[in-house]
């Protein structure tokens, strides 16, 4: 069971999400991702409520529905059962960067001092969990998708769209990392 509870290489997890794109073109689903489920969840509580929700979810949405309840149930059991015996490794390199803007609190893989309701109380955990939350959200919703739909599924359906949205996922990404988050943390 060691090989269920260390870190798998990218050559084993890469060509698995590779795979998951014929397999889901074969069952006949174009579309994969994890914000579309949001979209199930209110046709099915809130049906008839608008016109964007007034469609076929189980039809069309059961499977995602199952797939996002499989990510929690994974993640769950990862954390617990399956945990990593290995203390938490973060480069030194890494390490001295993220103390140039005030995170020096390395016992796990997200910082305490942002990510925890005392740092929920601070104004840079405020702005990134939930200003931040909310952005993600909101271009998710904008761009019709989030990351692994765009770039896994998108992508591999020749989608224009999918390729202007993973450039623009990059280039925010750099942006949020060399920019914003020192703005934010000083």
């Amino acid at each position: 069971m060691d090989w269920l509870s260390n870190p798998w290489p990218w050559y084993v997890g890469g060509p698995l999400i590779g795979l998951l794109v014929p397999l889901l073109l074969w069952i006949g689903n174009r579309t994969f991702g994890v914000s579309s489920s949001l979209r199930h969840v209110c046709a099915a509580t809130c049906p008839g409520r608008s016109e964007y929700l007034n469609y076929d979810w189980k039809g069309k949405g059961l499977w995602n529905l199952f797939f996002v309840a499989g990510i929690t149930l994974g993640g769950f059991i990862a954390a617990t059962a399956l945990a990593n015996p290995h203390a938490f490794q973060l480069s030194e390199a890494t390490r001295g960067d993220l103390a140039e803007l005030g995170i020096t609190n390395f016992d796990s893989i997200a910082p305490t001092g942002l990510f925890s309701w005392e740092g929920l109380a601070s104004i840079p955990g405020f702005t990134i969990l939930v200003i931040g939350g909310f952005l993600v959200g909101f271009g998710a919703r904008w761009a019709n998708g989030c990351t692994s739909g765009h770039a896994i599924m998108g992508i591999a359906n020749f989608q224009l769209s999918s390729l202007i949205a993973v450039v623009g996922f990059f280039i925010g990404g750099l942006g949020a990392t060399y920019f914003l988050l020192p703005l934010i943390l000083a």
